[in-house]
């Protein structure tokens, strides 16, 4: 009944104008607002609905994965650009930010929301 249905995902975020300048502004990405909600456009094609909850609790979990070739040059644009970068005892991470174990190379950051993204080295 659905396979052939263009299915998108979404996550709620506090403060829409916050988030859309950060997806916008700081990590670059197309970003347009209509009925008051945002969407993300991603490489690919892809869309990815963002709206506005006054209760929002940020996920726990990783809401968005940025694959990358090199994400030693990944963390080092996005810290530039003003991204702080997570760490954990489990998961290790190193000084930079980046899990290098038990798969490929991972770093965790947040957005205006709390909500969790990462870039992961699979290019």
């Amino acid at each position: 009944m659905l396979a052939d249905s263009k299915a998108f995902s979404g996550f709620s975020v506090d403060d829409l104008a916050a988030a859309r300048a950060f997806y916008a502004d700081t990590l670059g990405l197309e970003v347009s607002e209509e009925h008051g909600l945002l969407t993300l456009h991603l490489a690919g094609g892809t869309r990815v609905l963002v709206y506005p909850k006054d209760d929002h609790t940020p996920a726990t979990f990783t809401i968005l994965n940025f694959p990358v070739s090199d994400i030693e040059a990944a963390v080092a644009e996005l810290k530039g650009a003003g991204v702080g970068f997570e760490s954990y005892d489990e998961p290790a991470t190193d000084e930079q930010g980046v899990h290098r174990g038990g798969g490929p190379p991972i770093a965790w950051f947040r957005d205006p929301a709390g909500n969790i993204l990462s870039v992961i080295e699979l290019e």
